[in-house]
């Protein structure tokens, strides 16, 4: 039997596929023109960390760099304020390190180097490869785990639902130019999990409501599963923003991209739930 104060949830989904399909042929379109701004993980260049006896002033480090022709240098404290990462794409140079420390001591001499990492554009190249190959596997296996501990429709669902995230998160670093490197790669493949985990939920629940209710209107069925399962994902979409925003505001630079990936897929993927996978 029905329970009273449900939501009309799929009285909505026509508004919702609109707004879906925007977004979609919107990252598409990003993707054709502008394409992502790939970091050194994949294009290849260097890595160098320098220390600094008191706080480095990386505004001061920025502007130093770029007169002396360093013009796409990435500068980033690395651990703590003392500690700075300089990344550089493009092919590695012999005396690059040299260079950039050189450019350093002019207003600080005490700047010491700490390391130095080359990445190679083979390498970069096989990453790239590698994280696309991660992704399908990743859809492949989801779909098949459904397929089985479901129904096979209720597997093309989730699967649509997490390409449909997929797209949106790596169509928003696309149009808004935020660098696209390995941290962000396992933030994508985080929100297919943390998607699917929304999606699961929801499935069983229409599954056994299928089974329960005696309502020949299978919208009515899934308006009711939604709404029995709304508290859970939002307390669970909640808390999650909560630890991914301590992350944005604390964890450093260094992740500032890895979580904005999570929390665009973690608002994308409570969404799709509920308009995607359900519709």
């Amino acid at each position: 039997m029905l329970t009273s104060n449900i939501i009309d949830f799929m009285g909505h989904r026509k508004i919702a596929s609109i707004f879906s399909i925007f977004l979609i042929v919107g990252s598409i379109s990003s993707f054709s023109t502008k394409g992502l701004v790939l970091g050194l993980d994949f294009t290849g260049g260097t890595q160098i960390e320098v220390g600094y006896q008191n706080k480095a002033d990386l505004i001061e480090i920025r502007n130093h760099l770029r007169a002396a022709g360093f013009e796409n240098s990435i500068v980033v404290h690395f651990g703590s304020e003392k500690d700075v990462l300089i990344r550089m794409q493009g092919k590695p140079e012999a005396g690059l390190s040299d260079s950039v420390l050189q450019t350093l001591r002019i207003s600080q001499p005490s700047v010491t180097l700490r390391r130095v990492d080359f990445v190679g554009p083979q390498v970069g190249e096989e990453l790239r490869e590698d994280g696309g190959l991660g992704m399908l596997v990743a859809l492949l296996v989801v779909m098949m785990y459904i397929a089985i501990r479901f129904q096979y429709k209720f597997s093309i669902g989730a699967v649509v639902a997490l390409i449909h995230d997929v797209i949106i998160t790596l169509g928003f670093f696309s149009v808004t130019e935020l660098e696209f490197d390995l941290t962000v790669l396992a933030a994508v493949l985080a929100v297919i999990g943390y998607s699917l985990n929304d999606t699961i939920v929801v499935s069983d629940r229409i599954r056994e409501n299928l089974r329960l209710l005696r309502v020949s209107v299978v919208e009515a069925v899934i308006n009711q599963s939604l709404t029995q399962t709304l508290g859970r994902t939002l307390v669970t979409s909640i808390t999650t923003l909560l630890v991914l925003a301590s992350l944005f505001f604390f964890g450093g630079e260094l992740i500032h991209n890895f979580a904005i990936a999570l929390m665009v897929g973690v608002l994308i993927g409570t969404y799709s739930s509920i308009y995607v996978a359900s519709n």
